[in-house]
């Protein structure tokens, strides 16, 4: 019984430490990215969004929130916002008026681009701060991480 006790405490002791790493991690990355940016960076959530159309062209509002764990209305208001920043094509369906299809224009492609490479940029920089150890645990726990985001979330595809 001991190395259960143990073992849920290890487990409770690496899902904190995730849970105040991750975030931090990714606003740290978000801040030098923005930096960087030559335009006003989409929002985070601006951004996944984007990135979801662009692996799932022709997608809904519907399908986009349901992937990215969002309330239909804000997508819907995201979409509006990259509609009129000229980030994001909307195009009815052809059997229900109700229904829009969204696309990322080219422009959002090529910001999409720079985000992506500002973002290995920046990571890459980090890296070589660390210790090769630390270089090859991080190596070994990306496939842990997609794992664990796919735990978390099922239908979510971690990678572009």
């Amino acid at each position: 019984m001991p190395d259960s006790r143990a073992a849920d405490q290890d487990h409770e002791r690496v899902a904190t430490a995730l849970a105040s790493c991750l975030p931090a991690l990714n606003r740290a990355l978000d801040r030098r990215v923005g930096q960087d940016f030559d335009q006003p960076k989409p929002s985070d959530a601006q951004i996944a969004l984007l990135r979801f159309v662009s692996r799932q062209e022709g997608a809904t509002v519907r399908e986009a929130a349901d992937a990215l764990l969002m309330r239909p209305n804000n997508v819907s208001a995201i979409v509006s916002q990259l509609t009129r920043q000229g980030l994001l094509d909307r195009r009815q369906d052809s059997g229900d008026k109700r229904i829009a299809h969204l696309y990322p224009t080219a422009r959002a492609r090529r910001e999409l681009a720079e985000v992506r490479r500002l973002e290995g940029k920046h990571l890459a920089q980090a890296l070589q701060a660390l210790t090769d150890g630390e270089r090859d645990a991080l190596g070994s726990a990306v496939g842990a991480l997609t794992s664990l985001t796919r735990a978390l979330h099922p239908s979510s595809t971690v990678s572009e």
